[in-house]
């Protein structure tokens, strides 16, 4: 199988222009925070070298528990099924601006922060994401009152409770430090899902031109905190066109990543519905990053509780194609929700229905997890 991926990839690289253009012209990739740290410099060159051999397989909240476990020092569902962890680990810091112990989903920052440290000397690369509360009515970020995000920019009622809620990100960020004291490089996708309206910065809530003032301030409001180790992430939900992707884009000096989300549901049991919409948002995406000089990845993916079989091999595969991806991250495994009274995982573990054909996925060559990575450096 693996041979068979790679001689099909090698194909689609030679007859591809568009792809051959893609790995010429992103040597001209730089970071948008000019004062990035020597180790954050030199992620982002590995992201971009890694994306030219495959692309990076990514877990939210791997470390922390599984479907059948919580807070076991070294496991992951993922290494139970593949004997490897995510070469990605995803965390989200809400929580964080209340002075919460826990964030969002009970994972107490304390541990998280250890996860990333550990992940960190591993080899392995963490991106955090951040569903903070509704500055303007103290709810969740699910709250989608409208002009929300607009009492957040300067000279509105909440700026400083945001800029406040900043300090705090950046004071969390400047504690990852590795053994020789170097802040350890992170992935920030802040306001993420911007194309969807179900969040407070979302579509419908604000205009284009004040979610670009709130980025551009989050932007240079951490780095004038001393926060230098962070790899923006611009993230939406669906989009239709390349006008759709970038209404609130805040400008190439601003971010270093483009990703979308998107995930399987219930409705389309044989994914091609999913396959379909990631295919054409990457052919989109692909212009874009080739003409703007980003990586591009799947942020958020995956069918919950994962049904299908050959989901991996069958369906994501396909979904990510040929295209030239930074990193897909799949969402967190909860195991058994009470209130809904189902499931909620994204990746297999021991037992699960895809957990072979996850095994086939994690040998193909083109699939990079935590050991392969500086393999694939060398």
């Amino acid at each position: 199988m693996k041979k068979h991926f790679l001689t099909l990839l090698t194909a689609t690289i030679i007859s591809s222009s568009c792809i051959s253009q893609k790995s010429a012209s992103n040597t001209n990739l730089s970071l948008s925070d000019k004062k990035a740290t020597t180790e954050t410099k030199s992620l982002y060159k590995e992201l971009n070298i890694l994306t030219q051999k495959g692309f990076l397989f990514g877990h939210q909240d791997d470390l922390a528990y599984g479907v059948k476990w919580k807070y076991e020092d070294g496991r992951s569902d993922v290494k139970d099924v593949a004997g490897d962890y995510p070469a990605v680990y995803g965390w989200d810091i809400a929580g964080l601006e209340n002075d919460s112990p826990n964030n969002i989903d009970g994972v107490p920052f304390a541990k998280m922060k250890q996860y990333i440290i550990d992940a960190d000397a591993r080899g392995g690369i963490s991106t955090i994401s951040w569903h903070f509360d509704n500055p303007a009515t103290g709810k969740n970020a699910w709250d989608n009152t409208k002009n929300s995000l607009k009492t957040i920019l300067p000279g509105a009622e909440n700026h400083k409770k945001f800029t406040s809620w900043l300090d705090k990100a950046a004071a969390f960020f400047l504690s990852l430090k590795d053994k020789n004291g170097n802040n350890i490089p992170i992935l920030f996708r802040p306001f993420h899902e911007l194309t969807g309206g179900w969040f407070w910065w979302g579509k419908g809530n604000c205009t284009p031109e004040e979610f670009k003032t709130a980025w551009k301030f989050t932007f240079d409001y951490l780095q004038k905190k001393g926060v230098h180790n962070l790899i923006y992430v611009y993230n939406t939900g669906g989009f239709g066109s390349e006008a759709d992707f970038l209404a609130n884009y805040p400008g190439d000096d601003y971010a270093d990543i483009l990703s979308f989300d998107s995930y399987q549901n219930s409705n389309d049991p044989d994914g091609q519905k999913f396959i379909s919409e990631v295919q054409n948002q990457f052919k989109i995406l692909n212009e874009i990053s080739l003409k703007k000089h980003k990586l591009m990845a799947l942020a958020e993916a995956g069918y919950e509780a994962v049904p299908d079989s050959k989901w991996w091999t069958g369906t994501l595969l396909k979904a990510i194609g040929d295209y030239k991806i930074s990193y897909v991250l799949l969402w967190r495994n909860h195991g058994w929700q009470e209130k809904e009274q189902k499931m909620h995982y994204y990746a297999p573990f021991s037992g699960q229905v895809s957990e072979k054909d996850f095994i086939d996925f994690y040998n193909l060559d083109q699939t990079i997890f935590e050991k392969d990575i500086q393999k694939k450096l060398k």
